[in-house]
């Protein structure tokens, strides 16, 4: 198994799998680990979103003269998906705890 660092994700989102097409909406993405500078925009700094529908990922823009690099990887739908189960796994387990006290 290969690691490859991600964008860290701060806010957790929904995944539509349409058929042709995988929407994912609402999640907030910030830097990656290596907070590398060709993720901000040049003139206002600012981090953008990098969408592709059709292969089913969400990943950070690269601002870099060939538009790529080497420091993260976007998120799959299905590390999405992933994700969105684990959270559910736990608010399931928070759920059955009893009351302290």
């Amino acid at each position: 198994m290969t690691y490859c660092q991600k964008p860290s994700i701060f806010q957790v989102g929904k995944v539509h799998d349409n058929g042709p097409s995988v929407i994912v909406s609402g999640w907030g993405l910030g830097m990656c680990a290596s907070s590398c500078r060709c993720h901000r925009n040049p003139e206002d700094g600012q981090l953008s979103l990098a969408e592709d529908q059709a292969g089913g990922s969400l990943g950070l823009r690269s601002f870099t003269p060939t538009g790529t690099c080497d420091c993260c990887e976007a998120w799959t739908s299905a590390e999405l998906s992933a994700i969105l189960r684990d959270v559910a796994a736990v608010e399931a387990l928070d759920a059955s705890e009893p009351a302290a006290g």
